[in-house]
């Protein structure tokens, strides 16, 4: 269960407010799903919306966020580079952890910490994807089979544009015929980045339940490890010298 880990769900909140499509679906946004099985699964969890000041991220919120999920798409640029800058030092020197969903992978704060455009191919035709875990081992496929599958998707594609993952947890296939990476783990600094593909606004992908099972294993994965901050810089010898 989720014990006493801290999650804030971010989400721009914008589509399900302007698409009617999307608002079908997510009536009350694609945060406040993902943040309802959260709590079903025991985690302590806040939400975060991009209209709010400080985008909801404030340096007390994020203090107080083991795990941080991030859904953006249509206001990457806009998002502020005082709360980006306050996302990667919490990662990096803190230890908090990030995941990464679907469209987030154009947000700043991910092509930051990975250091690359993230770019990669897509298609919206509404396909099948499978999704197969090629990491059995891997605590983020805790209680999945060979593979599960998503009746209807938007397609990303190789190449992505990414450094090489330090773990990869799933490999996707599509009906079109492509590939991708589509469960990466990274590490960054004392924190830990998850990036899960699926979850394109105009589908219901975030009631699958492989897919919010993912993200609860996630989450477990990306919480920080307990222990002191390192000592750096100049120091005296442990030893006589």
């Amino acid at each position: 269960m989720g014990g006493s880990i801290n999650v804030t769900v971010w989400n721009e909140f914008i589509h399900e407010r302007r698409d009617e499509r999307v608002a079908k679906i997510y009536p009350e946004g694609i945060h406040a799903v993902i943040a309802r099985y959260l709590r079903e699964q025991g985690f302590n969890v806040r939400t975060a919306t991009f209209d709010e000041p400080e985008h909801g991220l404030t340096e007390e919120v994020l203090n107080n966020t083991d795990v941080l999920i991030w859904w953006g798409h249509v206001a990457h640029d806009k998002v502020s580079d005082v709360v980006v800058n306050r996302i990667y030092n919490r990662v990096t020197s803190d230890g908090m952890g990030l995941i990464v969903l679907h469209s987030g992978h154009f947000s700043k704060i991910f092509k930051r910490l990975l250091g690359t455009s993230c770019n990669l191919k897509w298609r919206e035709a509404g396909e099948k994807e499978r999704i197969w875990v090629v990491a059995r081992w891997h605590p983020i496929a805790e209680g999945l089979g060979d593979y599960f599958e998503i009746e209807h998707e938007e397609m990303y594609g190789e190449p992505f544009d990414i450094p090489p993952p330090d773990e990869l947890v799933f490999i996707s296939w599509f009906k079109g015929g492509e590939v991708f990476r589509s469960g990466c783990c990274f590490y960054r600094g004392a924190g830990k980045i998850f990036y899960f593909r699926p979850g394109h606004e105009t589908y219901p992908t975030y009631y699958n339940p492989d897919v919010l099972r993912v993200i609860g294993n996630a989450v477990r994965w990306c919480a920080p490890v307990r222990r002191p901050k390192p000592v750096m810089g100049n120091v005296k010898p442990l030893e006589p010298l």
